[in-house]
């Protein structure tokens, strides 16, 4: 975790966006049955989030 303190906010604000993302995404697959659409925003929203790591200085 002592990486998260150097992030940049924008890099931090999406980590956390994807990783509430996931929670949301599970319970929601657990509650109500899978929905391949959330899934695959979910997937397409960590793979931005990958992008925002791979670009930063």
């Amino acid at each position: 975790m002592a990486g998260l303190t150097r992030m940049p906010v924008s890099t931090k604000a999406m980590t956390v966006c994807t990783v509430v993302g996931l929670v949301v995404v599970t319970a929601y697959t657990a509650a109500l049955g899978s929905s391949g659409w959330l899934w695959f925003c979910w997937v397409v929203l960590g793979l931005v989030t990958l992008g925002v790591f791979a670009t930063r200085d």
